[in-house]
C-alpha cells in the first residue's frame, strides 16, 4: 500500500453528527494518513479496505484479523456507511431500481439489470443532471449537486449487499458489470467519478475489471481523453442524432461541442481498437431521427471510428414530448447501419414498467406536485399491466 508524501495535504471528510467518519470513499493512501493520524498502526489500512472492499463488512467488530482494541478504537472513531434505501422496486423482467437517500436529504437512483450470464449496475453520478436532453426524464430534474466519491463507491457496495455478493466472487457474479449511465454526467463530476472507480477496480476489494466498466457521456469533449488516459474504461457516446441543428434540440450541449468535434475526440480517445470500441447511444424518437437517411448519414459520420451502436427504443416517462419508433422503422434503421459495417443491436427495454429504463431516472430530491406524482403513478401502472400481460403463462 502506498503512503502519502510528508507534502500531500489530506483532508479528511467531515465527520458525521455522531461525530465519525466514514471510510468509504477514501484512497488506499488516505484511509492509510486517517489511521495513522488517529494513532493506529499503518499497516492495518490493508486489513482494514479487505474487510470493507472485499468481504462488505460494515461493523468494526466483525474486522477479526483485527486485534480487539484496535476495533473498539475503530468504532468510536469512524462508520462504514451506506445509503438508506427509500424504495426497493423489482420489474417484472427482474431489473431492480433503488431509491437511495443521503445523508443530507438528496436521493439518487442505482438500477441493477440481470442477464443470464452477467448482471449490470446502472450507477449515478450527480443528483438531476447539468444538462437537459429533451428525451430524458433525468434532464427534466435540475442539477441539484455532484455525488461525493462515497456516494459513487456505495451505489455498488449497496448492490452487493442486496445479491448478496460478499465476499468478492471470482466468478459468476451477479453484478458484473457497471455502467455509469445513471442520473448526471459523469465527465462533469470527474474527479468524483474517477476516485470511485479507481476504488471500484482495485483488485483487493471490489475488483470490476475496467473491461467491465462502461462511462457515458453526452460529449464533454475536453475531459474525454483525461477519462481514456487515466481510467482506461469503455467509453459510450449519447449521440442520437447525425445534424448539429437537431442534436443541438435533442443534446444541448452539442452547441458548445458539436458533432465534429465531438467525432475527433472519439478517433483519438486512449485505447479504442477493433476490439475495443467506442459504443454510441441512439435512442429512436418516431419521425424525428429515425429515417433511413438519418441511418445512411450516421454510418458516414462514423467511418474510421472503431464503433458500435446501441439502438435505444425511447421509453416513455409522464410528459414526454416523443414517441417510440416503430419496430419496422427501427429495423430498416439497424439494417443499414450494420450493413455498412458497424453492429447496431437494439437494447430491449428492461425495468421501464417501474421506470428503471434508460432515460427514466428521476428522484424525488426536486418536489413533485400532486399532477406529476399521479401522471408517474399512472404511467407506472400502464407500463406493469402491458409487461405482464406480455409474459409468457
Amino acid at each position: 500500500m502506498g503512503v502519502l508524501s510528508h507534502s500531500t495535504a489530506f483532508a479528511p471528510p467531515p465527520p458525521r453528527p455522531d461525530g465519525r467518519t466514514n471510510l468509504v470513499g477514501l484512497s488506499r493512501e488516505e484511509l492509510e494518513a486517517l489511521l495513522v493520524a488517529n494513532g493506529l498502526e499503518r499497516f492495518r489500512a490493508r486489513q482494514v479496505w479487505h474487510w470493507i472492499y472485499h468481504r462488505g463488512a460494515t461493523d468494526f467488530a466483525a474486522m477479526t484479523t483485527l486485534a480487539k482494541p484496535a476495533r473498539e478504537r475503530m468504532a468510536a472513531l469512524f462508520v462504514v456507511d451506506r445509503p438508506t434505501v427509500v424504495r426497493d422496486m423489482k420489474s417484472v423482467d427482474g431489473t431492480r431500481k433503488w431509491l437511495l437517500r443521503s445523508p443530507d436529504g438528496q436521493e439518487v437512483e442505482a438500477v441493477h439489470i440481470p442477464e443470464e450470464d452477467r448482471g449490470t449496475l446502472c450507477v449515478s453520478s450527480q443528483v438531476g443532471c447539468t444538462l437537459t436532453c429533451r428525451f430524458c426524464h433525468t434532464g427534466t430534474q435540475r442539477l441539484v449537486r455532484n455525488l461525493e466519491t462515497a456516494e459513487i463507491v456505495a451505489q455498488v457496495m449497496l448492490a452487493r449487499d442486496h445479491l448478496g455478493e460478499w465476499p468478492s466472487p471470482k466468478d459468476g457474479r451477479m453484478l458484473s458489470n457497471v455502467v455509469l449511465m445513471g442520473m448526471g454526467e459523469p465527465l462533469y463530476n470527474y474527479e468524483n467519478v474517477a476516485k470511485a472507480m479507481k476504488i471500484v477496480m482495485d483488485g483487493e476489494g471490489i475488483a470490476i475489471s475496467k473491461r467491465k466498466i462502461t462511462l457515458s457521456t453526452s460529449g464533454v469533449v475536453p475531459m474525454m481523453r483525461r477519462c481514456g488516459e487515466e481510467l482506461n474504461v469503455n467509453l459510450a457516446v449519447s449521440l442520437h442524432a447525425v445534424n448539429d441543428a437537431l442534436r443541438d434540440r435533442l443534446v444541448p450541449i452539442n452547441r458548445k461541442y458539436p458533432i465534429a468535434e465531438l467525432l475527433d475526440a472519439c478517433r483519438t480517445y486512449p485505447g479504442t481498437s477493433n476490439a475495443r470500441r467506442i459504443t454510441f447511444e441512439y435512442v429512436m424518437l418516431k419521425d424525428v431521427n429515425d429515417s433511413p437517411a438519418d441511418a445512411r448519414e450516421l454510418a458516414r459520420l462514423l467511418r474510421g471510428i472503431p464503433a458500435k451502436v446501441n439502438l435505444i427504443p425511447f421509453n416513455p416517462w409522464p410528459g414526454s414530448p416523443f414517441e417510440r419508433s416503430t419496430d419496422r422503422a427501427i429495423q430498416t434503421f439497424g439494417d443499414i447501419v450494420n450493413a455498412a459495417g458497424y453492429a447496431s443491436p437494439v437494447r430491449t427495454p428492461r425495468g421501464d414498467d417501474i421506470l428503471a429504463a434508460c432515460g427514466q431516472l428521476r428522484s424525488d430530491s426536486q418536489r413533485k406536485t400532486a399532477a406529476e406524482r399521479h401522471a408517474e403513478q399512472q404511467t407506472v401502472l400502464k407500463l406493469y399491466a402491458e409487461k405482464e400481460a406480455a409474459q409468457p403463462i
